[in-house]
């Protein structure tokens, strides 16, 4: 067995991490700093350290191995990793980038599962990004980590459909689970000495950068599977959300809409409920069913129960910020 560190961070890591201490010596791990989190707004260690503590009550990491939270990667953490002899780095979701330095302290090297089919959607956030783009497949590269981001040689591939009704919560889910032992399996090629790599392409490789709450927004001049696209991609983080006079609506599932509608109204206008498909929203191109919805720091509710508790929606127009919040957005530019 191999002398593994793995680095990772959310939720998504961890059935990596699982397949990986149950196949080889876990003998460090390496994730991000407790953060705030929850209503109290208290630091919580991430996913991946919480799971690593668990591991050790069931006997699959040893009790002394070292989980390390650092900042950044310094000489003293780097000396931290070389203390524990490892022979191979196992990454995934960890949020930086390693450097030379650090990636010489594997002499079997560091390997890192990716979720998407390299070098398309090379970056921190490709599950959405094939999903806003409309993508009908996506897949799992494990790679070889450089120092260029997500630019090592491809050591395992493989392809996956995306189904049009998937989230990205939903496919991130689905891939983590199923990338989780292609990773052990490269793990045992190296150890085995038979883990060849082949190059990427760089000319065809294409880029995603962070997402961030405003993402989130919707354009209703866009077209109506583009709006869908963004709900589906932007779930359950940072979500998908409009403005409706004062007050934020989140539309968490959604669909273009294939029946007749009343035509030429103004995008984000709410033009009545479809009894099969829901709530009815004229868009720049074609007409978006809204089949999931909440008011913000309310409960979320099928599009019948929203409709109960909002009978005067019909005729609204999304997208509209009221006086108030105009004021606070001037106040905070």
């Amino acid at each position: 067995m191999l002398r593994v560190v793995f680095a990772g961070s959310p939720d998504c890591a961890v059935p990596a991490l699982e397949a990986v201490a149950a196949a080889h010596t876990v003998v460090a791990v390496l994730s991000n700093p407790p953060a705030p989190s929850g209503r109290s707004r208290e630091p919580h260690p991430t996913p991946v350290a919480q799971a690593a503590e668990r591991l050790k009550k069931e006997g699959l990491i040893a009790p002394e191995v070292p989980v390390i939270t650092p900042e950044k990667i310094t000489d003293e953490i780097r000396d931290q990793l070389a203390a524990v002899k490892p022979d191979a780095m196992a990454c995934f979701a960890y949020g930086k980038i390693f450097g030379p330095k650090t990636l010489a302290l594997f002499p079997l090297g560091a390997v890192n599962l990716h979720p998407s089919l390299l070098p398309r959607w090379r970056g921190c956030a490709p599950v959405p990004a094939a999903i806003l783009a409309g993508d009908r497949v996506t897949g799992i590269s494990i790679q070889k980590m450089v120092r260029e981001m997500d630019a090592g040689d491809i050591l395992a591939q493989k392809q996956y459909t995306i189904d049009p009704t998937e989230t990205a919560g939903d496919l991130l889910d689905r891939l983590s689970r199923e990338g989780a032992p292609m990773l052990v399996d490269v793990l045992d090629r190296l150890e085995a000495g038979t883990a060849s790599g082949i190059p990427q392409n760089h000319d065809e490789a294409s880029y995603c950068g962070m997402l961030h709450k405003h993402d989130g927004e919707i354009d209703w001049s866009r077209p109506a599977q583009e709006i869908a696209n963004r709900i589906r991609a932007f779930h359950p983080w940072p979500g998908a959300f409009t403005h409706t006079g004062d007050r934020i609506l989140l539309i968490h599932k959604a669909r273009p809409f294939d029946g007749t509608a009343e035509a030429g109204q103004q995008p984000g206008t709410v033009l009545g409920i479809d009894k099969k498909e829901g709530i009815l929203v004229q868009t720049g191109n074609g007409v978006l069913a809204l089949e999931a919805l909440q008011w913000h720091a309310k409960k979320p509710l099928d599009w019948k129960s929203f409709m109960n508790g909002s009978r005067n929606f019909t005729g609204t127009v999304l997208g509209t910020v009221g006086e108030s919040k105009k004021k606070t957005t001037v106040r905070n530019q």
